[in-house]
């Protein structure tokens, strides 16, 4: 298919099955065949491989794209040379007469794209081959992980700037979807990029919920409950422990639920991927190990049972729902223990101190996040430098929480801190704002404090929400070093002293039922609103499943479920009005076209 004769927009709609170019896709586009160099920040699932994949079709020679895993050059292959694009992939997973085949394509110009880990590109025998072939352009693909200021740093990726020195006539593309101004200057300054473009981080189609934890469990059943088993979904745990045991729970209360993590078994583990990625109804309950690689559309939910370690890091694992642009639902539990386990993992790494300080800052952005009482898609987008207005599609903006003047509150709290000399966690702090007489307080003679009993005009669960705020406003910290206790910054100090008003939330008493129930309709067949049209849905859904099996190949990869859903608005006629759908395009249209068009033709 590699031919410099081959315009954009033919190759968006013949091979991608698309009319038009979305954002800035056609000037990145453009500008690469033209050879201009440019990094690219754009939202998953609005077409950032587009960006080097067009271009490395249209142009003579080869598009060499740098992927950090095997799952993610497996999936990205599988789904061009369905639609008829000459791609492979050449990593540690394939046997020697696989890589060499691959190698012999490469070297007589009959591959459009070719996929490789960092670490084999800067092989000292890869790149004499690179040296002797035409070279399209390169694509950095997750290049976030190019910067130490990013969450999901990867030493190896730094080596691939020597690309730019290496071919400097040679364009170069990097894209994510995930970097804060910081690391976007890293990936520009390290690849000496001299464009680069930023399309917004907004994902609409994703409604937000984050409660307090509250019976976890209980919890994230109401949530599952509410919802159609039939659902693919990621719940994300922070230990191994925790997935093995969230997995089995949920398979004894009849979920189709399957553990990942690093430590598992290796053939466990490539199965229970293999089954989430061809399947439908899994739920994957992983550690952060697992979703990179994955390029499933049809993701309906993202569930945390405990916090991610800063914003990027949760804005990447809630973006692996709804890549096709249906409607999914990112929801999260969490508590300040989980706060405490998150700062202690950074002071208990080995990085330098000023990237600590760094993570810190972020882990006190996050938590910023987790307790605003406004829009939460807004607080999102501020932290990219994004702006937008209040969505209407996220528990903040569906429930508002009530605020108060918060400031004899947060008085009462430091100032009970310091009475017991900032030793102890929030539990004890609570404790002795509402009065309760135990062996610990007495033992401490903290019963005589001015403090003692001073709260009860809120609960527990109040006054744990608020020393929660007062920790993401900066007010107070978590020492680790002193076991979790809870101290005070200086602004905090300076607070004390000049007693401003202090706006602050009560936490809504939706704490997953209602919540959950407000969240259903992510379910495609909500599109399609008579019955006639859901059944033909579920007939080319299931016509889709038998293809795949007999392909041994991911359903989304015949067809995405957003392109069913054009099919049975459409009810195409011809061969003609089935190649006018999004998502189809020439090559599909040649293998299933007839298949899928006998559906409407009974």
């Amino acid at each position: 298919m590699n031919s410099a004769s081959l315009h954009p927009q033919e190759v968006l709609s013949s091979v991608f099955g698309y009319d038009a170019f979305r954002g800035e896709q056609e000037k990145i586009i453009t500008g690469l065949i033209a050879g201009e160099s440019c990094g690219v920040l754009m939202p998953t699932g609005s077409g950032k491989s587009l960006c080097y994949q067009i271009p490395s079709i249209c142009m003579e020679g080869t598009g060499v794209i740098v992927s950090p895993l095997i799952a993610l050059m497996n999936d990205q292959v599988i789904a061009l040379r369905e639609a008829g694009v000459r791609a492979a992939a050449i990593h540690s997973g394939l046997d020697y007469n696989e890589i060499r085949a691959t190698f012999d394509d490469l070297r007589n110009g009959n591959l459009d794209l070719l996929y490789v880990a960092p670490e084999r590109l800067v092989n000292d025998n890869f790149l004499d081959i690179l040296d002797n072939i035409k070279i399209a352009l390169f694509a950095i693909d997750e290049a976030h992980c190019i910067s130490q200021w990013g969450h999901d740093f990867r030493p190896e990726y730094r080596q691939v700037s020597l690309l730019r020195t290496r071919y400097p006539n040679t364009p170069c593309i990097a894209v994510t979807a995930t970097a804060d101004t910081a690391t976007r200057k890293d990936i520009v300054d390290r690849l000496s990029l001299p464009n680069l473009y930023i399309a917004g981080f907004d994902r609409p189609n994703i409604t937000y919920y984050v409660s307090i934890k509250d019976n976890p469990r209980s919890q994230l059943s109401r949530f599952l409950d509410a919802r159609d088993k039939k659902e693919s979904g990621i719940i994300y745990c922070l230990s191994r422990k925790k997935v093995e045991e969230t997995a089995k729970w949920l398979q004894e209360k009849g979920y189709t639920a399957l553990p990942y993590h690093a430590r598992l078994d290796t053939h466990i583990r490539a199965n229970n991927q293999e089954r989430f990625i061809k399947e439908e109804g899994i739920i994957m309950v992983a550690t952060i190990a697992f979703g990179m690689g994955i390029d499933k559309p049809d993701v309906r939910f993202v569930a945390h049972l405990d916090l991610p370690k800063n914003i990027e890091a949760y804005y990447q694992e809630t973006g692996r729902a709804g890549r096709d642009g249906l409607p999914s639902v990112a929801w999260m539990v969490y508590g300040l223990q989980d706060l405490a386990l998150q700062r202690q993992m950074i002071e208990g790494s080995d990085a330098p101190e000023e990237q600590k300080r760094i993570e810190r800052q972020k882990l006190t952005a996050f938590l910023g996040y987790c307790e605003t009482a406004t829009c939460r898609r807004q607080v999102l987008l501020n932290y990219f430098n994004d702006d937008g207005e209040p969505c209407g599609n996220c528990d903040t903006c569906l429930h508002p929480p009530e605020t108060f003047e918060g400031s004899i509150a947060a008085q009462k709290i430091m100032s009970c801190i310091l009475r017991t000399g900032q030793m102890y966690g929030g539990g004890y702090i609570v404790d002795v704002l509402l009065g309760k007489k135990n062996e610990r307080i007495e033992r401490q003679g903290h019963e005589s404090l001015s403090t003692f009993g001073i709260g009860t005009e809120h609960s527990s669960k109040e006054w744990q929400s608020l020393i929660r705020q007062l920790v993401a406003r900066g007010l107070l910290y978590i020492d680790m070093e002193s076991y979790g206790a809870i101290k005070m910054t200086q602004e905090g100090v300076d607070f004390l002293k000049l007693k401003p008003s202090l706006q602050m939330r009560l936490d809504p008493k939706i704490m997953g039922g209602n919540m959950a129930r407000s969240s259903t309709k992510t379910d495609p067949m909500t599109l399609l609103e008579n019955e006639s049209d859901q059944d033909l849905f579920v007939e080319l859904k299931a016509l889709r499943m038998s293809i795949a099996k007999e392909n041994n190949v991911p359903p989304y990869v015949v067809f995405h479920d957003k392109t069913l859903i054009e099919m049975v608005l459409f009810k195409p006629s011809s061969l003609s009005a089935m190649n006018d759908i999004p998502g189809v395009g020439k090559s599909k249209l040649d293998k299933y076209g007839q298949i899928f068009l006998d559906k409407f033709q009974k």
